[in-house]
């Protein structure tokens, strides 16, 4: 068969691998333990733990055969399915590195994203097709297309066909555990998004870590856990999401895919269709699901987990999901990209009272808070949450100067203003670096204000984050125009659509004869956030 390959040392290199931290050994190890066992379900396609990883090592085989090898990153850009994580367990047990870009950025964005990572090949899902022929051109690292569509596309490699010629064996690659998987690209402070690298290590004793927490809460017998199905509704190309896929499958569970974009009726049916017993939402989701008219008809007591993550869950909301699904017991996460990304949890059985909190740091992880002398603050004070542990991310790719400033002191300074009670409960205060978190996407002003800069009537701007029901947080441009110039609040949010990701665009826009400023000449947006109310409300 095309594509194999003669291994020495057979033997030797499993048992090598098999004691190494890696992504992929999760697949490889639950093909023996249950190879006739449901994996993953994603539409009509329904894949066991043995045909999984059969794909996988195809694809594999079919990446090395094309190049591809220990360091080369490869793109993806697709909506959730079966072939997104097959990609990124088939690059994990090679020693590629993944780079899932966020399929609602703009195409430029995108470009900047594939540039800077590197990518020496791109896959791409049926609904971007021709937003990666718009990009080719300007992507001359990339040497390699392969396209996940029903038909073949020219100038691209059939995904289906391409790895159907191709071994299944595993690729048997010595990877380390300390090897880069991903690179996942945040928000940027400046205006870029910047690449965190993710290790092999990082992501798998992460789940390490929290798997235990959670199903010692939950409180049934393991042989009941590995009957649990589970589903994940938020994009993978966000660590949380793929992180749970990963949680999922280190149990050994049966995970089911939404297709495509978030349709919360989808979401609702696939719930009492397949009997779901622990799922992840974002509290936006989580808000369109109980704004559903019939949400009662729907059998869900099948529900036993409830993860809620990437923003602040409202009490309300909370309230509202326990009314709804009683039988769901509610574990509140938060952490960020760099971290991979949990860093603390309230489970249930902590939540009484404490419903504004996040938690208490899970463990293995280290968090100080600390002011701006990097000196801890006393209990109940506010400070800049910071983190140390085998989960902190290996750098920011290609950008030396922002590792160094994030990792000063050896902690990782996150960026968010917190404080920490007696008991160690956090509950977060804001947000240091003014970041705004709009359906679970993180979103910094600063790359909105520079695009605003470059409309030829704006004299100066400022971007800030303000209270939204549905999104959580939603994007306001106060804008100053240039002496003689006016604009209407249509025509900013239309320029910042042609130029940034739709749901960077502002929601609105107020204009002002000037922006209340430091005598030092800073834009005080402590003062607009005190004008238009606390963004995020418990």
């Amino acid at each position: 068969m095309k594509g194999k390959r003669a291994v020495k040392d057979k033997p030797a290199i499993e048992a090598t691998l098999g004691k190494r931290l890696l992504v992929g050994e999760t697949i490889t190890r639950n093909s023996h333990r249950f190879p006739d066992k449901e994996a993953l379900i994603y539409g009509d396609t329904r894949l066991t733990y043995k045909q999984f990883n059969s794909r996988i090592n195809k694809l594999a085989h079919a990446l090395l055969r094309l190049g591809v090898k220990k360091g080369s990153k490869v793109a993806i850009l697709a909506f959730n399915c079966n072939q997104f994580l097959e990609a990124y367990y088939a690059l994990g047990k090679i020693g590629g590195v993944a780079v899932p870009l966020n399929f609602r950025l703009h195409p430029e964005e995108l470009t900047y994203i594939v540039n800077n990572s590197d990518a020496e090949a791109f896959i791409a899902g049926e609904a971007f097709i021709e937003t990666v022929k718009g990009m080719q051109k300007d992507l001359p690292n990339v040497k390699h297309y392969i396209a996940i569509t029903e038909q073949p596309v020219d100038g691209m490699l059939h995904y289906e066909s391409w790895i159907a010629k191709h071994s299944e064996d595993e690729p048997l690659i010595l990877v380390d555990d300390e090897d880069p998987a991903f690179i996942m690209y945040t928000a940027g402070t400046t205006g870029r998004p910047k690449g965190a690298v993710i290790t092999h290590k990082n992501e798998v004793v992460m789940w390490m870590l929290l798997g235990p927490l959670v199903y010692a809460e939950v409180g049934e017998p393991m042989s009941e856990i590995l009957k649990y199905k589970c589903c994940s509704p938020p994009p993978v190309f966000h660590l949380a999401a793929f992180g749970f896929c990963q949680l999922c499958f280190f149990l050994g569970v049966t995970m089911i895919l939404p297709k495509e974009v978030f349709d919360p009726t989808e979401i609702i049916t696939i719930i009492r269709k397949e009997k779901i017993n622990a799922i992840l939402m974002i509290p936006a989701m989580a808000t369109f699901i109980m704004m559903l008219p019939d949400l009662d008809k729907y059998e869900t007591g099948s529900l036993r987990v409830w993860i809620s993550g990437a923003a602040i869950l409202p009490t309300e909301t909370r309230r509202q999901i326990m009314r709804q699904f009683p039988n769901a017991k509610i574990f509140d996460v938060f952490g960020q990209t760099e971290m991979s990304p949990v860093v603390s949890c309230l489970p249930p059985s902590e939540s009484r009272g404490r419903e504004t909190s996040v938690g208490r740091v899970i463990p293995g992880i280290e968090m100080r808070v600390v002011d701006d002398n990097n000196k801890d603050v006393p209990v109940n004070a506010v400070g800049e949450a910071v983190y140390r542990g085998p989960t902190v991310m290996k750098e920011y790719y290609k950008n030396p100067e922002a590792t160094t400033e994030a990792m000063r002191g050896g902690w990782f300074h996150g960026g968010d203003l917190v404080r920490q009670d007696a008991e160690g409960y956090i509950y977060v205060v804001d947000r240091k670096k003014d970041m705004i978190i709009s359906g679970g996407e993180n979103i910094y002003p600063a790359e909105i204000e520079e695009v605003l800069y470059g409309h030829p009537k704006v004299l100066e701007c400022a971007v800030i984050g303000v209270h939204d029901k549905e999104w959580g947080e939603s994007i306001k441009a106060c804008v100053v125009c240039k002496p003689g110039e006016a604009m209407t609040e249509k025509e900013v949010i239309d320029y910042c659509k042609q130029h940034l990701a739709s749901y960077k665009k502002p929601r609105s826009v107020d204009f002002m004869e000037a922006l209340p400023r430091t005598p030092t000449g800073k834009v005080l947006k402590r003062v607009l956030r005190e004008k238009y109310g606390k963004s995020v409300k418990y």
